[in-house]
């Protein structure tokens, strides 16, 4: 969100976006360790906290650099043409009531019929069995509710997603329902657009005195590290959001404005 998870959480919670955060002693987070040509991967904007000394859309330098995919306008459009077979069934109930636990492996894309631009997910154990099976991997972990191209378009083309998404909040308040039609408008499918939904009431429930406290400031410390409010979302929500989503924008390769590890991203191409 989600990594909201594994390494913490690997994408911010719509409610950590929406309350958009200040430093706080509170909580802290290690900063990156220096010395890897790039600390951190991102594409920082004036409330990141951080700049482009020390946060690029590029990790590890000379014959190892990679430099994560420009997504233009007819890229992202490009995305948006294909339709997805068999989508993922909307959430019936809440995920944080009983969380899902596994998400080992990868989700790849598998062309149906390339004239109609038609595809389904599938999940594999390995890139390699994907790549073998003629399917494009599309992020790392199981296929979930964000694993769509279009919900890559999403975060592909929005960067920082912190004013919108806090525009839902603030509007939709408890109002689950007014929340995911809200995130939906951004472009996400229903499915996603609801575990960001839950995302946002679960932190809210875990983080509230933290992120009201912190509305201001940039989303990193002098360090590098997260504000308070944005670890809380990881650490608390990030665990469930990422299993249940399946795509974040580090197991995806995409940036955003709030830079992350290079070693917590996975390199992918997205060409399908």
């Amino acid at each position: 969100m989600i990594g909201m998870l594994v390494h913490v959480r690997p994408l911010c919670s719509a409610f950590a976006l929406l309350l958009a955060a200040c430093t706080s002693r509170e909580v802290t987070e290690p900063a990156p360790e220096a010395g890897t040509c790039t600390d951190l991967f991102g594409v920082p904007n004036d409330k990141t906290g951080l700049d482009d000394t020390t946060c690029r859309p590029t990790c590890g330098c000379g014959d190892a650099a990679w430099t994560a995919p420009t997504w233009s306008s007819d890229r992202v459009a490009e995305l948006l043409s294909w339709t997805l077979l068999d989508p993922p069934a909307e959430l019936t109930a809440d995920p944080y009531a009983s969380p899902p636990t596994t998400t080992t492996g990868v989700c790849a894309v598998q062309v149906v019929d390339r004239a109609k631009k038609t595809y389904r997910l599938a999940s594999f154990a390995t890139r390699a069995e994907a790549t073998a099976s003629g399917a494009s991997m599309t992020h790392d972990d199981r296929c979930g509710l964000c694993s769509s191209l279009a919900d890559l378009a999403v975060y592909a083309s929005k960067p920082d997603l912190t004013e919108p998404v806090r525009s839902c909040g603030l509007d939709a308040g408890t109002d689950l329902e007014k929340n995911t039609v809200c995130l939906q408008k951004l472009g996400f499918t229903r499915a996603c657009a609801q575990i960001w939904a839950y995302n946002t009431r679960y932190t809210r429930s875990q983080c509230l005195g933290v992120c009201l406290s912190l509305l201001t400031a940039p989303y990193h410390q002098e360090d590098g590290g997260l504000n308070a409010c944005l670890l809380c979302d990881e650490q608390k929500s990030g665990p469930v959001f990422k299993a249940v989503a399946g795509r974040t924008r580090r197991n995806t390769g995409v940036p955003s404005s709030m830079c992350r590890p290079c070693a917590e991203v996975v390199h992918l191409e997205h060409l399908y």
